[in-house]
């Protein structure tokens, strides 16, 4: 977050090295920036799985996601929750997932915007015709209430942040993996 994308600020480049070296499972870094081109050169090095970032904010996502790929680096997109599936339809053969918020980015601990579920439903369709590879996640307000409903969706992925953090780390673990 670069404070102009969203209103916050969050981590640069010297905590991800840090987390890097003490990781044991692979990066997933999601922008949420202006200047996306600049921020994918800064953080590549880092040599994480996948780099996000928000459709709404590229003018040349197709060009990003080359430049992405290039680097040997997986290309995800991110919708916003009132940006339509069909937005990206025409870029789904080259990426390998989509990001679906399903609260409006920038904090964490906001309320699941419910009608991410039929966007979810929407995406899987186009998905498992242009490319059944690419994957579907899901970022903000997820947590046991909402987890089936998001796997009946067809959601691979998700980020649950507040509901991890803010209960027992196993219980609420355990609890999504049902």
């Amino acid at each position: 977050m670069d404070g102009h994308f969203v209103p916050n600020l969050t981590i640069g480049p010297v905590v991800i090295d840090a987390v890097n070296k003490a990781a044991t499972k692979p990066l997933d870094i999601h922008l949420m920036v202006e200047n996306n081109s600049f921020f994918v050169d800064l953080f590549a090095e880092f040599e994480p799985e996948y780099i996000s970032f928000h459709i709404e904010e590229e003018k040349h996502p197709h060009r990003l996601i080359q430049k992405i790929r290039s680097l040997g680096i997986k290309p995800a997109i991110v919708l916003n929750p009132n940006t339509p599936p069909e937005s990206v339809e025409y870029l789904l053969q080259d990426l390998d997932m989509v990001l679906l918020m399903s609260v409006n980015p920038g904090f964490g601990g906001q309320k699941f915007i419910p009608n991410v579920i039929k966007k979810a439903k929407n995406l899987k369709q186009m998905i498992n015709q242009i490319n059944p590879n690419c994957l579907i996640e899901v970022d903000g307000g997820v947590s046991d209430k909402n987890i089936n409903e998001l796997k009946e969706a067809g959601v691979d992925i998700v980020v649950a942040g507040s509901y991890v953090f803010k209960n027992d780390k196993k219980s609420a673990i355990d609890s999504l993996k049902g």
